[in-house]
């Protein structure tokens, strides 16, 4: 849809403004027509909802699991009822699947529940035909569903550079345009901020509204320098304070880059909601001294007063909180709930309803407390226990000659036995690794490690670290050190070998080598060989690597793109390994 202005003559054009101003001073939007068409504004239904991500998958735990999980709508009605005892009243529905969409809007009509929903449409860069069979979906719901649906949304993160699901402008505004001729419903895209800073004409032409999503806390990963959460000389108890506070801001900052190009786009008018912005209550390896419920809490106050400054006219019309509950399958990107995936409510909603209350087929149950986030030990989350960034601690360094991981002899008088290691897996998988007997490396009677991979689609790796993140000062290896091990197999192509540290900034850094058959010593004929890699390899791959703060001493992977496999190789040949050392 294009915003620019067209008229005949000048008393169609003096009314074409005036009912443009009136749709505008509703805060919902509505804007200047072409050729008779005008931006459709948002209710006030939509803006003054409390807004929430909603899916209601429960026990899928990869994203291959999905298509098996059967969603009964007793599960869907237990969770709106939560959501309902929460305040929430407008819910995000991402596709318009009948498993999902359908049953969930169902469910609210055959129960009369005083909940709103903006639908997606979950269309897929490489497969048209699903992606127009899903909007003719979309189309079907929102249209018999008018009374419940007050917004529709076409696509989620496609065109943000570093999308996953890519969809170039062009097509997305194809998808739009056929949605929105057929839908009564303001109709929008879900995307990054970044790519909402610089949206094209092509898009901002076919919207009603912009929908941003916004990451503060995912940002301090992907880009560190993004915006200061450590704020390190600040007094460690008023830390939590200033980071959540810099969290806020730094949202607001995001979303203003957006308002400001559509602003000199010239289209002031077009209202933005935020799509989607949350903060991890677990930390799922990416979070640590951001991810915590009492620092979820703290986001979501702020979040919520943001919200109440954009119904007041200086922000975003709503904000859609991700997400209502935990969703397994996620893995790496899950703990976004304000309930967890056993609908227990997070300190961030608990004080809302007192425990054991009942809300229609929904019980409100707190989740327990976490003795490793409840700082002072009270039982009990309060302000103080909020997580923040704290300096590393550097241990004495190692000064002996031999630093050993894995071996059945005896240290020597300059060798020193790693101690209070374990053993994990990239996926927690660890059953096929285990200490065997009778096999063992030339000089290292009587054990060895077997290896037998587990790989999932993308591989699989191997870990020798400390189950509580206790690092080691291996500086003095920095200069001449090596890694050194036995290795016996017949395993196929290329393995990695790699070593991980925590840095001064608290931002881990690792190094992967890929090695074959003749690269430092490394085989895979089946007999014993003796592979030594200079750390000043791992060093080059990565120099942020800091060995005073080293987490993983030792990692033995076999990550398929990274070693010319395809996905989904499933290579499972043994690889037995012995005498595991650093030594200089």
């Amino acid at each position: 849809m294009n915003h620019s202005r067209s008229g005949a003559n000048i008393v169609r054009l003096v009314l074409v403004l005036l009912a443009a101003m009136v749709l505008a001073s509703c805060g919902g939007g509505g804007g200047v027509p072409y050729t008779g068409v005008t931006t459709r504004p948002l209710s006030q239904e939509y803006i003054t909802r409390k807004a929430v991500a909603y899916s209601p998958y429960r026990t899928a735990a990869t994203v291959d699991d999905l298509a098996a999980e059967v969603i009964p709508k007793a599960n869907i009605k237990q969770d709106l009822d939560l959501l309902l005892a929460a305040g929430y009243r407008l819910i995000r529905l991402f596709d318009s699947s009948d498993k999902v969409a359908r049953q969930t809007l169902e469910v609210i009509r055959d129960n009369n529940l005083n909940i709103k929903v903006q639908l997606g449409a979950f269309v897929l860069g490489n497969d048209e035909a699903a992606s127009l069979a899903e909007i003719e979906r979309c189309v079907t719901l929102a249209n018999e569903f008018q009374d419940i649906v007050l917004a529709v949304s076409v696509g989620n993160e496609t065109m943000v550079s570093w999308a996953f699901n890519k969809i170039s402008p062009t097509v997305m505004a194809r998808y739009l345009r056929s949605v929105r001729d057929r839908v009564p419903q303001p109709v929008t895209t879900d995307d990054n901020y970044a790519f909402w800073a610089g949206a094209p004409t092509v898009i901002t032409d076919q919207i009603d509204f912009a929908a941003l999503h916004t990451y503060a806390n995912l940002d301090t990963w992907f880009d560190p320098t993004r915006w200061e959460w450590k704020f390190a000389n600040v007094p460690e108890r008023q830390r939590a304070v200033a980071m959540m506070d810099a969290a806020i801001a730094e949202t607001k900052r995001q979303y203003q880059e957006a308002r400001d190009h559509l602003d000199k786009k010239g289209l002031s008018y077009l209202p933005i909601i935020i799509g989607e912005t949350g903060w991890n209550a677990v930390d799922v390896g990416r979070q640590k001294f951001r991810a915590h419920p009492v620092n979820q809490s703290m986001y979501l106050q702020r979040l919520e007063a943001f919200a109440a400054e954009g119904r007041a006219g200086n922000g975003p019309k709503n904000i859609f909180y991700f997400e209502a509950f935990d969703e397994p399958w996620k893995q790496g990107d899950d703990k976004w709930g304000l309930f967890n995936k056993d609908r227990q409510a997070r300190y961030a909603v608990q004080a809302i309803n007192p425990p054991g209350a009942v809300f229609g087929s929904a019980t409100w149950v707190y989740e327990p407390v976490i003795s490793a986030n409840d700082a002072d030990g009270d039982g009990v989350y309060t302000e103080a226990d909020a997580t923040y960034f704290e300096p590393p601690v550097v241990n004495a360094e190692v000064t002996a000659t031999r630093y050993t991981l894995y071996s059945d002899n005896a240290p020597g008088a300059s060798d020193v036995l790693a101690t209070g290691l374990r053993w994990d897996a990239f996926d927690g998988n660890t059953a096929g690794y285990a200490e065997v007997a009778g096999t063992y490396g030339p000089g290292d009677a009587s054990n060895s490690l077997r290896i037998t991979p587990q790989p999932a689609s993308y591989g699989w790796g191997l870990l020798r670290q400390s189950g509580t993140g206790v690092t080691e000062n291996l500086s003095a290896f920095a200069t001449g050190g090596t890694i050194d091990f036995l290795v016996s197999t017949t395993y196929p192509g290329k393995i990695e070998i790699g070593i991980s540290t925590d840095t001064q900034d608290r931002e881990a850094q690792e190094a992967f080598l890929q090695i074959g058959p003749g690269d430092y010593g490394y085989c895979s004929t089946g007999a014993w060989c003796a592979v030594s890699i200079p750390l000043s390899a791992f060093q080059a791959a990565n120099p942020r690597l800091d060995l005073s703060l080293v987490l993983s001493r030792f990692i033995i992977a076999d990550r398929y793109a990274f070693t010319g496999k395809p996905d989904n190789s499933g290579i499972t040949n043994p690889i037995f390994v012995d005498a595991i050392r650093w030594s200089r």
